[in-house]
């Protein structure tokens, strides 16, 4: 059974094909096989920026060859075990256990057992003393490196901090062992040299290891010709990273602490990574990330900017992390003139004295007035976020959650809906709250009970995090290797995808806790100051000292002042002379005018597009398919004309959706355009080279703007079903003369609405069979009354197992016109 067999028995076989536009073909030649393991799902995986970032700069190195891998679901993993298959690389199709280097994204602390897992399909062994001479390096980075005490058994090497240089480095280190015959232990003696990576084991545990830090944004890579995914993911857009850093100071924020300093892009640069990255994959949304996208110094700027160029463009702008204060009506005004996407704000606390204690700074008026100004722009719906079992928290920081929740949604009537979203407070490492205790999962309980009874019905929704996750995300994130076997012990019972709410099993967890001898309330505690921490082996750049200083202001309810626009508050991450914080305000550099960035609408012209879908690409659903055919004929240069109304959207049309799996000679789509500048067979080349593998444009044909419609003008359509070798066809011209003898004929399918029956008889125009080729040829007719489904002919006319016609290979090669009348 070949891969693409396999991908026809699971639910999302477009997670595992590979070859999406712009990625880079895999190097037989490279002296170093890495791949990049993301431990959740493609869907998750694709929509983070560090691994663009990383696979771009991977790729670029002329020696190494790189691939992806991403968690794969219960369904694949399931084929991988009862066939005895190992985990594969995306592009090459090789298996983990034959790279030389194996690097994965620590994101969540909830993905830990999916990482196990992707080691145990890919052939690698869990621990690395077991791992033997041949087998790869494992080195991981991200968020979760700064505590890498729970890993430590697993996991060769840590990167701590940023990777754009260091990640070169290692490469580095890893080809001249290679070029030498090092054995591991040798080359892992050389990672431990390099600056910001942890090698367990190895690195010196009295000279902690200090992160890396990227000092000039507008020096590094970014990936201007990002990997554009064959599926919707979870951001479906391109990101564009305005700032890196955080100086706010907010004491409970990890990410606030450990990517100090501040540190943004020029206003120039910045316009031209936007350029370069819609360009290059056609997306119509643009998002400007940062860990606090208003405090960026030009953000009303750049706005203005970005939305005189592809306003015409109808390219909608995205700022997902806005601190309650800093938006403005400007920003606003910008950010709805294409469609308004969708609005959070995250005052996490519910009162003034919580707020100055967590060192957020904002007020009650802040909030309503800024929630206000959204809804009287025009936006329905908002989402606030708040967290609950903060340090210090008192009954009436509760009631004022509840309290504020109810002002904001006064100003949201009569129309407008507020989303309250809870989430505990974790304690996390490197934070002035490192040593706080974690509240029990009977007290968030208590606290959601409350929420419960005094917010409901109205215009307030209230959704909260589920406890239970919450409270292992404690445990792993301070946890020390005793965590690692618990992990380790819950992977062995069956955890997987522990994030996901359908998937996680906490009873499995409470077992494998039990087994190791953990105690929740244990490691849930307040932690003394003075006692000796699992990550105390990671130096983030944050001064210990400055930490519990800012422990001592929270109990005191004392702000510390943003050192962007106040004196420096020593926290000891700008020590070197080259570290520093970096305003775009200060940074030179003119602004490039791009006069062709928007052009004057002319005339609309209707177009009917013939095209194919084959091989890998008959295993992208049909939405996927019309996003990559639309992103395709922007960036070719077609500019589509858009509906009216809240989110607008391009004028497409298709006739009929082949099912996944079914290959295609002839698929139509009807789209409106303003009158393209070039002929069609020149535009037509130039969509085919921004495609996804086995999707292609054939035809572009001009048609009657007021003419019949798709649905209107298809009569039937020709299928050839190719049966699996390990099918039985003894009886299929008994069972298809059998069903052609009849004036009808009834099939079952399940919907939504419960079992419904349709009589196909009169929708099968031809149906025989070929036994020298094992194929069955089929011709139905397509009308007002739908169609007749070769699935359908295959499990319920010829009575074929579902496994056996999975297998099939159903290819639809022509469709039929109705004659003009």
């Amino acid at each position: 059974m070949n891969w693409e067999d396999i991908l026809l028995q699971i639910e999302k076989p477009g997670r595992y094909l590979g070859g999406e536009v712009n990625s880079r073909q895999n190097r037989a030649s490279g002296k170093l096989n890495f791949v990049l393991a993301f431990p959740d799902t493609y869907e998750v995986g694709m929509s983070h920026l560090g691994m663009q970032i990383l696979y771009g700069i991977l790729a670029n190195l002329p020696q190494v060859s790189i691939d992806r891998s991403y968690a794969p679901w219960v369904d694949l993993e399931a084929q991988l075990r009862l066939r005895g298959i190992h985990l594969a690389a995306l592009e090459s199709r090789r298996p983990l256990k034959d790279f030389d280097l194996v690097g994965f994204s620590l994101q969540y602390e909830l993905s830990y057992t999916n990482l196990l897992n992707m080691l145990d399909l890919g052939g690698i062994q869990l621990r690395r003393e077991d791992r033997r001479e041949g087998s790869p390096l494992v080195i991981a980075g991200g968020p979760g490196a700064y505590n890498p005490a729970p890993l430590a058994e697993f996991i060769d090497a840590f990167v701590i901090g940023e990777g754009e240089e260091v990640l070169q480095e290692i490469c580095q280190a890893v080809l001249a062992g290679k070029k030498r015959n090092h054995d591991r232990r040798e080359i892992l003696l050389a990672l431990a040299q390099v600056g910001g990576v942890y090698v367990p084991g190895v690195s010196p545990g009295d000279r902690p290891v200090k992160k890396r830090i990227v000092t000039d944004l507008d020096q590094a890579f970014f990936p201007e010709e990002p990997l554009v995914p064959l599926m919707k993911t979870i951001h479906d857009r391109v990101v564009a990273e305005i700032a890196r850093g955080c100086t706010r100071g907010c004491r409970f924020c990890q990410a606030g602490m450990v990517w100090r300093p501040v540190r943004e892009r020029s206003l120039p640069r910045l316009l031209d990574i936007s350029h370069q990255m819609l360009c290059a994959t056609g997306y119509d949304e643009l998002s400007l990330l940062s860990l606090s996208a208003g405090d960026y110094t030009r953000i009303e700027e750049l706005l203005s900017i970005l939305m005189d160029r592809y306003h015409g463009k109808r390219i909608a702008l995205a700022l997902p992390s806005l601190r309650v204060e800093t938006l403005s009506r400007s920003m606003m005004n910008a950010i709805k003139q294409v469609r308004k996407t969708s609005f959070t704000l995250a005052p996490e606390a519910g009162t003034k004295r919580m707020r100055d204690a967590i060192n957020k700074g904002n007020s009650d008026e802040d909030l309503l007035n800024t929630a206000g100004q959204v809804f009287q722009a025009g936006w329905r719906a908002m989402k606030l976020y708040f967290m609950i079992g903060l340090p210090g928290e008192r009954q009436e920081d509760i009631d004022g959650i509840a309290d504020l929740s109810c002002r904001v949604a006064k100003t949201a009537k009569p129309r407008g809906q507020v989303t309250i979203s809870l989430s505990t407070f974790v304690p996390k490492p490197h934070t002035p709250f490192q040593w706080e205790r974690q509240i029990t999962l009977n007290e968030v309980r208590e606290k959601q009970d409350y929420f419960k009874r005094r917010i409901r019905g109205g215009n307030l929704t209230l959704r909260w995090q589920d406890s239970r996750m919450s409270l292992l995300e404690g445990l792993i994130s301070r946890g020390d290797e005793r965590i690692g076997r618990v992990i380790k012990k819950a992977f062995s019972l069956g955890c997987r995808f522990d994030g996901w709410s359908e998937m996680f099993r906490f009873d499995l967890w409470e077992e494998a806790l039990a087994s190791e001898g953990i105690s929740c309330s244990e490691h849930l505690v307040e932690r003394n100051p003075s006692a000796l921490l699992p990550w105390q082996v990671i130096d983030s750049g944050v001064a210990n000292r400055y930490l519990l200083e800012e422990r001592e202001k929270s109990q005191m309810g004392i702000i510390t002042a943003d050192c962007r626009t106040g004196p420096c508050q020593s926290c000891g991450v700008c020590t070197e002379k080259n570290i520093r914080i970096v305003l775009a305000t200060d940074l030179p550099g003119g602004i490039t005018p791009l006069a062709a960035a928007v052009k004057a609408c002319g005339p609309a012209e209707k177009f009917r597009v013939t095209f194919q879908k084959i091989g890998p690409a008959r295993l992208i659903s049909h939405l996927d398919l019309s996003a990559a055919l639309t992103r395709a004929m922007t960036r070719a240069g077609l500019s589509f004309v858009f509906s009216q109304g809240f989110h607008p959207h391009p004028k497409i049309s298709f006739a009929h959706a082949t099912s996944v799996g079914m290959e295609s000679l002839g698929e139509f789509m009807d789209i409106e355009v303003e009158r393209p500048a070039e002929e069609e067979a020149t535009i037509i080349d130039r969509i085919n080279r921004f495609l996804p593998v086995g999707l292609k444009v054939v035809t572009l044909d001009k048609i009657p703007a007021h003419g019949p419609s798709l649905t209107q003008v298809i009569a039937a359509f020709d299928y050839e079903i190719s049966l699996a070798q390990s099918t039985q066809i003894e009886s299929i011209e008994e069972k298809i003369d059998a069903f052609l003898r009849q004036d009808a004929f009834l099939v079952r399918r399940d919907t939504a609405a419960g079992e419904m029956r349709k009589d196909i008889r009169p929708l099968v125009l031809a149906l025989g069979f070929i036994s020298g080729v094992r194929r069955i040829d089929l011709v139905v007719a397509y009308g007002p009354e739908g169609s007749a489904r070769p699935w359908d002919i295959l499990t319920q006319v010829l009575d074929i197992p579902v496994a056996e016609a999975k297998l099939a290979r159903v290819t639809k090669m022509a469709t039929r016109f109705r004659k003009a009348s």
